[in-house]
């Protein structure tokens, strides 16, 4: 879904807002002039630059476009987006001497998502890098995309059978939950105490691995009952969230232990500084 479309990237320790589109990153243009300019108000700055734009007939005006990102309340908002060859040309109207880094870590940017269209391993192996600095352990890691690659498989197959993205993937994602887990991924989230955080994140290696044959036996009913349509694939998603959701109370009856816990991997707050600063110094994810 869109809020999952939201990507962060970090230039000298600023974030920078960006979203994927055919295969082109577009980046937030206020979160740009934040990072270039160091304004405490970057969307005032902005408002103006545009207005001097849109006056001087600038041709990178005409490349900007509107698209929802997640904003600091967790809500998606409508925000000014450029691809890179945009932001080049904006950066040019932007007195700074952070420009010349930018543009490198831009080129950066868009050189390596080339890379990974080419070969996906490479994603992989930054996304492994990413969970690592983040404390999670190898064994989690491999489950954790493993867990991305089956639930790709099954998004792919819902836009197949007729199902809209966003709301429409949200209700049967909620189907398979409730069916596996008992509860809906909202309600999953309030139990573990999480607000903006990737619920899976935080999920435990058997909450991963119960939530993947969930969405595995979905697919695979789906695929076998050739569904189509949003009603037919709710039945589908209910089933395959089942096969889970029967497995998971087999395995908590000989345990005697609720698979279903509000652990999570939430840090204290000197954790989380020490590990953004490992992060803003790591090469891998795009800083300069």
């Amino acid at each position: 879904m869109e809020k999952e479309d939201t990507h962060i990237a970090l230039f000298n320790g600023k974030a920078i807002r960006r979203k994927l589109i055919e295969n082109k990153w577009f980046f937030s243009v206020v979160d740009v002039v934040g990072a270039l300019t160091d304004s405490t108000i970057p969307k005032r700055y902005w408002a103006d630059l545009k207005t001097k734009l849109e006056e001087e007939g600038f041709e990178a005006y005409d490349k900007i476009v509107q698209l929802k990102l997640i904003a600091e309340d967790g809500k998606l908002r409508e925000t000014d987006c450029a691809d890179t060859e945009g932001i080049f040309r904006i950066i040019q109207s932007i007195p700074s001497k952070k420009a010349e880094p930018f543009k490198r870590w831009l080129a950066k940017v868009g050189y390596e998502r080339v890379q990974e269209i080419e070969n996906p391993e490479l994603a992989q192996e930054r996304m492994k890098k990413l969970y690592e600095l983040k404390g999670y352990s190898k064994e989690w890691i491999e489950k954790r995309l493993r867990g991305i690659a089956i639930r790709q498989e099954l998004t792919d197959e819902w836009k197949n059978r007729g199902v809209k993205e966003e709301v429409e993937f949200a209700i049967l994602t909620n189907e398979i939950s409730k069916a596996t887990f008992g509860k809906t991924v909202e309600e999953y989230k309030k139990l573990k105490n999480l607000k903006r955080e990737n619920l899976r994140d935080h999920m435990d290696d058997l909450e991963l691995i119960f939530t993947m044959l969930g969405e595995a036996a979905t697919t695979r009913i789906a695929k076998s009952e050739d569904v189509e349509g949003l009603e037919e694939n709710k039945t589908a998603a209910k089933q395959g969230g089942e096969v889970a959701g029967n497995a998971r109370k087999e395995l908590e009856e000989k345990t005697g232990e609720s698979i279903v816990t509000e652990e999570n991997f939430l840090d204290s707050p000197e954790k989380l500084k020490k590990k953004r600063k490992k992060l803003i110094e790591s090469a891998e994810i795009l800083t300069v």
